[in-house]
Formats: structure tokens, sequence, C-alpha cells
């Protein structure tokens, strides 16, 4: 099937065409005719399945097919909400090629930067509105936002604006939607808790799920290291060393572990850069930007700052710390196995993460193969917990005497330091 066989309009097909997309995606060719005849959607599918032109494509005709041209400023009549900066520059990227033909507006605002520009955009008016929750809330209370004129609306990466935190935000923002409008909700898993929120939002909906795990994971060269905790990071740049990658995204838990990783490499002279929540917007899309140029060659993450990373060629997928969630391993090593692609991704285990390697191979129905010569092998049984150094209680500190620096001065010339009042003898 080809995208002119989906109804898809001259203009936008045009565009594709010049981006030299003729096939659909799988999730695209699903939920496009579903989204076409105005039907909510429920998707499910990992990141690089396609799934910004699954629902970009779809709201963009249905956008110039109902515009009438005025000397006013367009409202805002799509609302896409993505947890992260990165990811909504790339969707508001996504609606800017696929719209060029047909006059639809859209502008991105994010958080981590001043306003001006984003609310300059806003008043010279928008079709499509693409936004992080905490800055459209923002601008929503300071008056530069309405969504009463809201017709399409997309929550996308639902699974982790809940990690994230973002269910109260979120909540807000549904409640100031209008009630007729096509909700479309995304989400790279769904868990009992994503279920029930799209539920809420939902109507009755299409459902669609793609589920690349077994295709993923079969088509991504798989390793796992077994290393204990302090040893992963010189495990790591004993792997970059001996085997240089021009792209190799490595996945941390923490956002101080990212930042701790990094020095440790470019202590050992490997250049690094890491991106989290933490991390300034300029200082993440400099980062990201070089990474995707080539001037960068190792980038680490927290999972919730990797959305939104599209790089083509990815060679290597480092999961320094496994994820507590098996779907989010499915996510990451899916970032070096897109499309038709191949890819690498090895993984570090130590004996607490054990338990989460257990649920990984359940959900891919895979074992990984374990590489078991490396120079810091860990069987296991290697203690983990530092050993806690016995400290005297703390010392109550005494009142001011005016004769303390007189009876320090006197000790001077005892032995050890004593004084003569000391009571205590060597028998």
């Amino acid at each position: 099937m080809q995208f002119k066989d989906l109804g898809i309009i001259d203009p936008i097909l045009k565009a594709l065409n010049d981006e030299g997309y003729t096939h659909p995606t799988p999730i695209q060719e699903q939920s496009i005719p579903i989204l076409l005849r105005r039907k909510d959607l429920l998707g499910c599918a990992q990141t690089g399945t396609g799934k910004t032109a699954a629902f970009a494509i779809p709201i963009i005709q249905h956008l110039y097919k109902s515009t009438q041209r005025s000397v006013r400023p367009p409202k805002v009549r799509a609302l896409v909400v993505t947890p992260t900066r990165e990811l909504a520059i790339q969707i508001g990227e996504s609606f800017t090629t696929y719209a060029k033909y047909t006059g639809i507006k859209n502008t991105v605002i994010f958080g981590g930067v001043k306003q001006g520009k984003q609310t300059d955009a806003l008043h010279r008016g928008v079709d499509v509105l693409v936004a992080t929750p905490g800055r459209l809330l923002d601008l929503i209370n300071q008056g530069f936002i309405t969504l009463r004129d809201v017709e399409f609306s997309v929550l996308d990466e639902a699974d982790h604006m809940l990690d994230m935190g973002f269910i109260h935000d979120i909540r807000k923002i549904v409640a100031l939607l209008p009630k007729r409008r096509q909700s479309l909700f995304f989400s790279a898993t769904m868990p009992p808790d994503i279920v029930k929120l799209s539920q809420k939002i939902l109507g009755n909906p299409e459902k669609v799920t793609i589920q690349p795990q077994q295709a993923t994971a079969e088509r991504v060269d798989q390793a796992l290291y077994y290393v204990s905790k302090k040893s992963k990071i010189k495990l790591l740049i004993h792997l970059l060393q001996e085997n240089p990658v021009q792209t190799a995204l490595v996945f941390s838990r923490t956002k101080h572990g990212a930042d701790k990783i990094v020095r440790m490499l470019i202590k050992a002279k490997i250049q690094a850069a890491a991106i989290h929540g933490n991390k300034s917007q300029n200082a993440r899309q400099k980062a990201l930007n070089a990474f995707k140029d080539g001037a960068l060659h190792v980038l680490v993450a927290t999972d919730i700052a990797a959305r939104g990373i599209d790089v083509s060629d990815l060679e290597l997928v480092v999961n320094y710390d496994l994820p507590n969630i098996p779907e989010t391993y499915v996510h990451r090593i899916g970032r070096t196995g897109r499309a038709s692609a191949s890819g690498i991704a090895i993984s570090f285990c130590m004996k607490e993460e054990r338990p989460y390697l257990k649920d990984i191979q359940k959900l891919i129905h895979q074992n990984i193969p374990i590489i078991k010569e490396h120079p810091f092998i860990d069987d296991g049984t290697e203690d983990e917990t530092p050993v806690k150094r016995q400290t005297r209680p703390p010392r109550k500190k005494k009142k001011h005497d005016f004769n303390r620096n007189k009876e320090r001065q006197e000790s001077k010339n005892k032995p050890f330091g004593r004084s003569n009042s000391n009571k205590h003898t060597n028998k």
C-alpha cells in the first residue's frame, strides 16, 4: 500500500514525495484511515515507527479542508501535548514538513527559555500548537492561549507524561478543551495507569497496537555483561576505547548518574555530553545537535530526556542501568533498529538488577546473549554493600571559657598535649 491509497490530499502527498516517503508504516497505514473518519484513537507503538506522521497527516488534512482564509490570524484548532522539549521540537518540524503546501501554520512552546518569541508567534496566529504541559498552562494563565477553538487534541508519549509527574497538568488541560473534539492518545507502552487515563480522555476510541517487541529484538544484536556497580564505568570506557563508534547513546537511570558518567568518560579522554531535565534548553539542544551532526560521539541520557532523540544510523545503545520497566528496554534498543535497519544494544547488569533482567527476557521471549569474557566480569557474588566506617559520636560544644586559651598554652609543654588535671595514669 502507498500513501496515495489512503485518501490523502495532493498537497500533503506532494510534501511526502519531496521527502521520499511513498509507503506508510504499519501505524500510519492503520491509523490514518481511522483519523480521517474523525474517530478517536488509542495508539500503542514505540518511537521510530512513524507515530508523528500517523496523527499529523490527518490533522493537517482536516484543517486544510475546513480552513476559510481571512485577514484574521488563525486560531489554535489542533493541540499536541508532549512531555519533552526535544520531542515537541521534532513534532513541530514534522508538521512544518507535511504542511508546507497547505498554508497550515504551527508553532512549538516549551519551558526553560524566555517566552517572548513563543508569544510573538502565538500573536501572529497558528493553526497547530505543539506544547509541553508546564509552559502551556503558564501561557494559558497569562491569557496568551485559549483552547476553546481546539478541534483536535493529541496526547503523545503518555507513559512518560505520567513518569514525569504531569498527570495533574494533563487533567487541567483536558478540562479546558471543548467536549466536541477528536482526541488522539499515543503511548509507547500501555501499563494500567495509562489505560485508566485514556478512558477519561477518550470517548469510544478505535484502537491500534503495533507490537514490535519480537521484531525489534530480532533486528538488534543484543549482548549482556554481568558487572558490579563500581566496575560499570570501567567496562563502558573499556568497550568504547576498544570498539570506537560514531554514535553511542548511553542510558542512565538518574540525572546525577548521567552527569557522573560523562565526567568519567571525559577524564578517560572520551568526549561525551549528558541531557536530562536539569540541563538548560540551550545546553540540551547544543549537545543533541552535536550528536546528530557527528561532532559528539557519546550522548548520555535519562529515558525521559531521550524522548525526541531521532538519530539516523545510531550504531550503539548502552543500557548502563537496566530499566525497571521491561517495555522501556524495548523502547531503548529500538532506537538502533529503526525501520529495516539493524543495530547493537549492550546491557550492564549488576546483582540488584537481575530481577529487571528476568522481566525483560520474559517480555521479549529471548535470553539475551551473555558475554562471559571481559575484564570486569561479576558472577553476582560480589558484595555491593560498602563497609560503613565506625565514627565517634559528635562532641558536645563547650561554653566559652575565658581561661581556655591559657590552659591550651600550658598544655603545649605537657606530653601528648595532656594537662596536669588529667587524673588518668599509665599502669
